[in-house]
């Protein structure tokens, strides 16, 4: 019993050391400027209702995570946006989905690309110091350029479900509580 109380122990504190080095490295490259480069390529482009839908995003996909799990849950939003087979903004991609025929503003219940959108539960964030984290974090990430450590991620759930789409996509990492996928071109 000892023995494995102990190995259980270093198991977590890698865990945890893994999770630093990831938080330390991303902050590292969000913060410094890379050989010469400008550190917004894009920000005459800056939708200010984008930084609120991404700060949204992340707050109710991943508030409860770390860093570097709320910046890989923002990624998935870039990368769709970059795919062919997505809309063209940020807002558009996190909201996109079916809606009513007689209510369009309304989304069909469960049926939308991120699920905190149309889970019937109020889109008002409650948790002030979350929530300003977010949207902090959001306007930085929507204002400089960034490395895509997903590598591409189009989609991602939370561990303890298995959708159905799961599958037919690229597998690519587990961060936390989600597991990231990429679907292929």
């Amino acid at each position: 019993m000892e023995r494995y109380v102990r190995s259980q122990t270093l198991k977590e504190k890698w865990f945890k050391s893994y999770k630093l080095m990831i938080t330390v490295f991303l902050l590292i490259f969000f913060f410094t400027s890379h050989e010469g480069e400008t550190r917004c390529t894009r920000c005459g482009l800056i939708d200010p209702e984008d930084q609120i839908c991404l700060a949204k995003n992340m707050y109710f996909e991943a508030r409860d995570q770390g860093l570097a799990a709320q910046i890989a849950v923002s990624l998935v939003v870039f990368n769709r946006v970059q795919h062919y087979n997505y809309p063209k903004s940020i807002c558009e991609v996190i909201y996109q989905g079916p809606t009513y025929s007689w209510r369009p503003e309304y989304p069909v219940r469960n049926r939308c690309q991120f699920s905190w959108f149309c889970d019937g539960l109020s889109d008002v964030p409650k948790e002030l110091d979350a929530w300003n984290y977010a949207l902090n974090l959001s306007k930085t990430l929507v204002s400089a350029d960034h490395l895509d450590f997903t590598e591409g991620a189009t989609h991602y759930h939370e561990s303890n479900i298995l959708p159905h789409w799961a599958s037919q996509l690229t597998r690519i990492m587990e961060l936390e509580d989600h597991i990231f996928y990429r679907l292929d071109r």
